[in-house]
């Protein structure tokens, strides 16, 4: 039996966003990000209602400041007392997991999504994606970016501005563009 391209797409092959299926799904999630951005921010137990329906999975005491973006929302796992600050975006074409205790600055992007690096075959218009995993504790700063397939260990800190291209280890503190580790936390 063929995959269907949303199979496709969380195995990490070639699929098809314009499928009928993932667009129904992708325009669901902005109506459910619509009335998270725009309920009253007073109003907590309607805020964690919206978040548990349109994410994946939400721990207790999560805290997501609006205008908050993503792609599906159900890719999205989120621990025990994650916070995260305001113009957040995440693509989740594929799981996107962070852990407890994890603090998220403004105007970080994580991606899930990617392309095809040959022009030949991105310009057919197939993408890919791969998983982002963050671990416990950690903290990213402000306008960093976490690029597909990235795995953040427990503890760790990702500098503001930061690009993460590639796996971090745990306890580390990791800055640049490219991210690299400027020293051990522990």
């Amino acid at each position: 039996m063929a995959r269907t391209e949303r199979e496709k797409m969380l195995a990490g092959e070639l699929y098809v966003a314009t499928d009928p299926e993932l667009t129904v799904a992708r325009v669901a999630a902005r109506r459910l990000t619509r009335a998270y951005n725009d309920a009253d921010y007073a109003d907590t137990a309607r805020r964690q209602e919206l978040l548990g329906g349109m994410l994946g999975s939400v721990g207790p005491d999560v805290w997501i400041e609006p205008p908050f973006q993503c792609d599906y929302g159900t890719y999205i796992h989120l621990g025990a007392r994650v916070f995260i600050n305001f113009q957040c975006v995440i693509l989740d074409c594929n799981p996107v997991t962070i852990g407890d205790d994890v603090s998220i600055g403004p105007g970080v992007h994580i991606y899930a999504a990617t392309h095809p690096l040959d022009p030949d075959e991105r310009i057919k218009g197939p993408e890919l994606a791969r998983p982002v995993t963050i671990g416990a504790k950690v903290w990213i700063g402000g306008g960093a970016i976490i690029l597909p397939g990235v795995t953040i260990g427990e503890g760790s800190t990702i500098a503001a501005g930061s690009v993460v291209t590639k796996d971090v280890p745990p306890y580390v503190l990791a800055a640049g563009n490219p991210a690299r580790v400027i020293r051990a936390l522990r």
